[in-house]
């Protein structure tokens, strides 16, 4: 009985050996990087896919160490993103076909409202065999017919990766709301759909982007403190005097509270007397709507976000030249960006105003 037993004991112990190699054989995992422009919006499509094991946002291409977000651009970096995968699951192909699906492979200086060359898009090989593949597919691309200007997407030999600041990882998780309307807003969801008409996942992307100006009531009230959700879900008016802005006189731009969307300039913002932060005009004067307001027996001209609908405070014609306006804002439905921030917020677009 004892040799019976000491000899079942052998064969579960070389049948768990024999699994554990063949586990481990399988899980020789290999690395994929890319640039696309913005890596927040790189990041999730890659996620899904199966085989995927990891993707990170992180800078590449350069010859500095040590990049930050703050000097990747001039010591050469570019933003890009590192994905593990299983090769027994998903092949690298495959991968390469999701990412020519992410980008404007034809754009020299940048991608979308992204520019300069730290945006640019690129395919970091990581062996010769990835090299091939991506030169194949680069030119099958270009001979698709898809595009009408040259492919310019660059075939690099991969370099150092360095990770970026955590809170670049998983944006599209840790700020849903502002990273659906910065994707939207970027054109790249409807660039995307527009040239890859007819392919099941574009057509997600475009319906999926189509819905996100509206949002749940109850994904707002999780974000939001109780005074900022009374002041944009509720149309309530926060004390004079006693809100974060209405004295503010740092250089930046203000932003929906909810969305993120553009809505004011510090260079529009003036002293009022009022005790609320007030404007002579938006910065994009797309996302504003403009209603009748009838409320306390009188009749005013409601201001509110165009994406997100928040109740933002209201229009009156007695501000200062050269509008005539005042855009008498509550503090609670902004949310405030300093310049020095705006590049790494997603709103690098208006770094100009700044800089004169």
């Amino acid at each position: 009985m004892m040799i019976l037993l000491l000899k079942g004991s052998l064969i579960s112990l070389c049948v768990f050996v024999c699994l554990t190699m063949i586990v481990n054989a399988r899980t020789e995992y290999e690395k994929a990087t890319f640039a696309g422009g913005c890596f927040w919006c790189m990041q999730p499509p890659f996620q899904k896919l199966k085989g995927v094991v990891d993707v990170v946002s992180g800078y590449t291409g350069g010859i500095a160490s040590g990049p930050t977000y703050e000097n990747y651009a001039e010591k050469g970096h570019i933003e890009a993103i590192q994905i593990t995968y299983d090769p027994s699951i998903i092949a690298y192909s495959e991968i390469l076909d999701v990412f020519w699906k992410q980008i404007d492979p034809t754009d020299p200086g940048g991608q979308f409202v992204d520019r300069g060359p730290h945006y640019r898009s690129a395919v970091f090989y990581h062996n010769e065999d990835q090299e091939r593949l991506a030169e194949r597919s680069k030119q099958e691309l270009g001979k698709s017919g898809r595009f009408d200007k040259p492919i310019v997407t660059e075939i690099i030999k991969a370099s150092e990766f360095y990770k970026a600041e955590e809170y670049h990882q998983d944006y599209h998780e840790k700020s849903p709301i502002r990273y659906k309307f910065y994707r939207f807003n970027a054109g790249r969801d409807q660039y995307l759909a527009k040239v890859w008409s007819g392919d099941k996942d574009q057509k997600d992307q475009k319906e999926n982007g189509q819905k996100q100006k509206k949002f749940s009531k109850e994904e707002i009230k999780k974000r939001l403190i109780p005074v900022q959700y009374k002041v944009t879900q509720e149309n309530g008016t926060e004390p004079a005097f006693q809100n974060e802005y209405w004295n503010n006189e740092k250089p930046g731009i203000y932003v929906d509270i909810v969305s993120g969307e553009p809505l004011f300039s510090s260079l529009d913002k003036f002293d009022s007397g009022t005790g609320w932060p007030s404007f002579t005009r938006p910065l994009e004067p797309e996302n504003i709507l403009e209603k009748q307001d009838k409320s306390f027996f009188t009749t005013r001209t409601e201001v509110r976000s165009r994406n997100a609908d928040s109740h933002l405070g209201h229009l009156f014609n007695d501000g200062p030249m050269p509008t005539g306006l005042r855009y008498c804002m509550n503090s609670a439905s902004l949310r405030f960006i300093p310049k020095e921030d705006l590049e790494k917020e997603g709103y690098s677009q208006y770094k100009k105003l700044f800089e004169k």
